[in-house]
């Protein structure tokens, strides 16, 4: 009878059944918030009612959850790991604007605010000013623009918010990475305890943030709303309550504006209120959804009944958000749980290969796609295609016999002479043979020249120079040093960024966890491996570490006065050649080679690893040793 097969469970089983725990943290976050915002709004003439949960505060509060609620279902929707990359913000506009998410998080916002204003409005008293239908004297009822303003205040604040939302990249989870530690073992950030700690850490930043947008979103109202959208919401209103109340049939709008100081005053804190809820619902989001692969202090794959099998689903996975907490999972259980790395060590019989020769294939080839990212980026555009009509002529059979003749049939005119003649002439050989120079006369070349400098003198005249191209060069760097444009500039961090970490998302923590768990797994198995699987893989891995790292410095410019295989674009007005994004892997890689070359030093030889490979590793790795040291380790000494 044949063995039972053990089912192997993907790895977003147990990425999802995490990612939903933290989920219901921030919305309980999200619901405090909102029950604290629905105890200020409450009317304390009666001390019970007032803050009891299952009465009119608990309505309020369930309803402003409801608002916050659909910001976190709009991160669950549209969350990314990894920077947009691309080389500047008009690329990036171009990209996403066309796309479905854009027009959800428009939406999101709106519908949230319009939400919001209108329970902010039933929870507000008769005398506040703020009710629809005012009377002035008997039945003579009006329409009242304040509560029109509010509302529409609150969803213009929430198109601000939504446009903020997309140029900021709020979806964006920057995840964490697992770098070795030194000495004592740090406390888990990725602690429930402390991952709340730091979101009442960040409470009084979230405020003052607030404040200032709710206060920029206020001013934008007040310059939109007469312009735009006053006279369609007073028209609107008018025709759905007319039919409830006796209102006038004119369509007039007030003589005057809804902008008297505690009108005003009441719509900045009524911003304050949403805006708050929004910006605790994203931090939330943000904080606790990159809580460290653990459960209970254990990789997130341990529940597994094959746990290898498990994280390598992960690791192939072609979704880049599983295969990021996948690969940041295999940086832990390199730096911190030894059961688990011996398990890798043991794992030989696996179908598709060991477990640590699909490990090192799987991290080496997401190192290596740095490199590939590269030439693909500074490869020179592929020549177009061949149409149709192109490739159905080159197929054409041979003519047999000669083409007809073109000569002229008549006798050609007596040819006249002038100036109108030669260029005429000019023309046709210019049209008609393009490329084979031109053949004016004298007369006609002296005319032209007569012309040109005719222009460059009126130019001159008019700018103070004769330099055309210098012209145009300084009117483009003076729209490019303004803010308008600012979106059109090309930054060399940007462009950095997308070189090397890939498109349209580059994730540094990928790169960054893949080299930490090469490294350590590399270097633990000197204890653990009773196999000596892994030391068969060592030398080429320290090699290809250290092409790596070189390419990388090449590429970046470190070292050379050339700036690097990228340089300055003639855009980026500001010249700052930085990017910490690229710093960070390019560190992360260079630690790595560190690691190798200290662990695997004394073995170069029984590894097969030349004085010269050595030589080029220490260097990329940093490492200043003595000449004899090194002639020691090329030599072999101090055996294994």
């Amino acid at each position: 009878m044949a063995a039972a097969t053990v089912r192997r469970s993907p790895y977003k089983d147990f990425l999802q059944p995490a990612l939903q725990r933290r989920f219901a943290t921030a919305s309980l976050c999200v619901l405090a918030i909102a029950y604290l915002q629905a105890l200020l709004l409450a009317n304390w003439s009666s001390w019970f009612w007032s803050w009891f949960p299952l009465g009119p505060t608990g309505f309020r509060a369930v309803s402003f959850f409801f608002c916050g609620i659909l910001i976190i279902i709009l991160r669950i929707s549209q969350y990314h790991p990894g920077l947009r990359t691309s080389d500047s913000g008009f690329h990036t506009f171009l990209r996403y604007a066309p796309k479905l998410e854009t027009v959800e998080t428009l939406l999101t916002y709106t519908l949230s605010a319009f939400i919001f204003s209108f329970i902010y409005l039933w929870s507000l008293s008769d005398k506040s000013g703020f009710e629809f239908i005012t009377y002035f004297s008997a039945d003579r009822a009006r329409l009242n623009e304040k509560p029109l303003f509010l509302i529409s205040h609150l969803v213009l604040l929430g198109v601000y918010q939504a446009v903020r939302h997309l140029y900021k990249d709020v979806d964006r989870l920057s995840l964490g990475v697992a770098r070795p530690q030194n000495g004592s073992k740090k406390p888990e950030e990725g602690d429930a305890a402390l991952q709340m700690r730091r979101f009442r850490d960040q409470l009084p930043a979230m405020l003052v943030s607030t404040i200032n947008q709710a206060a920029t979103g206020l001013m934008i109202s007040v310059v939109i709303y007469p312009i735009t959208v006053r006279g369609p919401i007073w028209r609107t209103t008018l025709v759905f309550l007319r039919p409830l109340y006796n209102l006038p049939r004119s369509n007039m709008l007030p003589s005057s504006l809804p902008f008297s100081i505690p009108t005003l005053f009441r719509c900045f804190l009524v911003s304050l209120l949403l805006m708050f809820a929004w910006n605790a619902a994203n931090t939330a989001f943000s904080l606790f959804l990159v809580k460290y692969p653990l459960k209970n202090g254990r990789p997130l794959t341990s529940d597994s009944k094959d746990p290898n099998g498990s994280l390598l689903n992960g690791l192939k996975n072609k979704k880049l958000s599983i295969k990021c907490f996948a690969m940041w999972e295999l940086a832990f259980i390199a730096r911190d749980f030894p059961d688990r790395r011996k398990a890798i060590y043991e794992d030989i019989d696996r179908k598709d290969g060991p477990m640590w020769s699909q490990v090192y294939k799987i991290c080496l080839e997401v190192l290596k796609s740095m490199e590939t990212n590269m030439d693909a980026y500074i490869a020179p555009p592929a020549p177009p295609a061949a149409s149709a009509a192109d490739a159905a002529a080159e197929q054409q059979k041979v003519h047999t016999t000669d083409p007809p003749r073109e000569e002229p049939i008549f006798q050609p005119l007596p040819q006249r002479k002038g100036l109108r003649n030669q260029v005429e002439k000019a023309v046709n050989q210019a049209t008609l043979s393009p490329g084979q120079g031109s053949q004016l006369s004298p007369a006609a070349k002296k005319a032209v020249d007569s012309a040109k400098q005719q222009l460059l003198k009126m130019q001159k005249e008019a700018t103070g120079t004769d330099d055309t191209q210098g012209l145009f060069r300084d009117a483009a760097l003076r729209v490019l040093h303004s803010a308008v444009g600012f979106p059109f500039r090309q930054p060399y961090r940007r462009r950095l960024a997308h070189a090397v970490l890939g498109d349209p998302y580059g994730e540094p923590s990928l790169y960054i966890n893949a080299a930490c768990a090469l490294a350590g797994l590399a270097e633990n198995s000197l204890r653990e491996d009773k196999y000596g699987h892994v030391q068969r893989d060592v030398a080429a891995l320290i090699r290809a570490l250290t092409g790596l790292v070189r390419r990388l410095e090449r590429f970046r410019g470190i070292g050379e006065d050339t700036g690097g295989a990228l340089g300055v674009h003639w855009t980026d007005v500001e010249g700052v050649r930085d990017c910490p994004e690229v710093d960070e892997v390019l560190e992360a890689v260079r630690d790595a080679l560190r690691r190798l070359v200290e662990a695997f030093g004394p073995y170069a030889r029984d590894l097969r690893l030349s004085l010269g490979d050595m030589r080029l590793a220490r260097e990329a790795a940093g490492i200043v040793r003595g000449e004899a040291e090194m002639e020691e380790v090329g030599n072999g000494r101090g055996g294994r």
